[in-house]
């Protein structure tokens, strides 16, 4: 009598089937997964306008009075008109002059004048460089030296952060892992900013998924929106910082 195990030709396949069943799955949740998430969050947002501009329509010009059922995004329609109504009004000069009037008024609030202050400026920042804003992808050395992080290139640094710096500055946004939404503002020498060509998303996708979606990168397709630096570059750049 011995102790030994029996030998059991069919383990190999049995982990093998398992194998594949645990990759079918896995390939399952990454193609479920983000159209799942996408199609939830734009469900919230449509029930989270509609719960907000629904109300101002009168009970009895509501689809749901003439249907059996309820019809999604009635009120996303009517914030848009709204919206819309509003811009074209503010494009005379009497909505000009209404406009200006309430920010008189707002002015005058000492609290409510920082807040709509803020809030303007940046709503007007962003729509007036929304052609130009995150146009291009960057490699950055951050958070030391040898060590790079990839950033978003915003604009040239203005006012007295340029003034007070020996050389040309450009602001960057440097994403954070797993959500690029939140990060650091970093005023960098344009010397020190190396482009790469691989676009927005592709860099939005790289930096949710820390690096394990990577853009393929063939620089003899469609040439080259930026200078591509070569090694010595890179090196007379890192020399110069050290």
């Amino acid at each position: 009598m011995t102790d030994d195990l029996p030998e059991t030709p069919d383990r190999p396949s049995r982990l093998g089937i398992l194998s594949r069943l645990r990759n079918y799955f896995l390939t399952g949740l990454v193609v479920a997964a983000p159209v799942t998430i996408t199609v939830l969050l734009i469900m919230w947002f449509v029930d989270f306008v509609d719960a907000w501009f629904t109300p101002m329509i009168p009970a009895r010009y509501r689809p749901e009075q003439y249907l059996d059922v309820t019809i999604p995004g009635v009120g996303v329609v009517l914030a848009v008109l709204l919206l819309t109504l509003l811009g074209a009004l503010t494009a005379n000069l009497f909505g000009r002059t209404l406009v200006s009037y309430g920010e008189r008024l707002v002015g005058r609030m000492p609290l409510v004048r920082n807040i709509y202050g803020a809030l303007k400026q940046i709503f007007e920042t962003v729509l007036s460089q929304s052609q130009n804003s995150f146009r291009e992808v960057a490699l950055i050395e951050y958070p030391r030296r040898g060590v790079y992080s990839i950033a978003f290139v915003t604009t040239a640094a203005k006012g007295e952060i340029q003034a007070r710096a020996d050389e040309e500055m450009v602001s960057v946004f440097l994403p954070t892992t797993p959500n690029p939404t939140s990060g650091f503002l970093l005023f960098v020498p344009r010397s020190d900013v190396i482009p790469l060509q691989m676009s927005v998303e592709d860099a939005a996708k790289m930096v949710i998924s820390a690096g394990l979606v990577a853009p393929e990168y063939r620089p003899e397709d469609g040439g080259e929106p930026y200078h591509v630096h070569t090694e010595a570059e890179v090196e007379r750049v890192l020399e110069r910082n050290r």
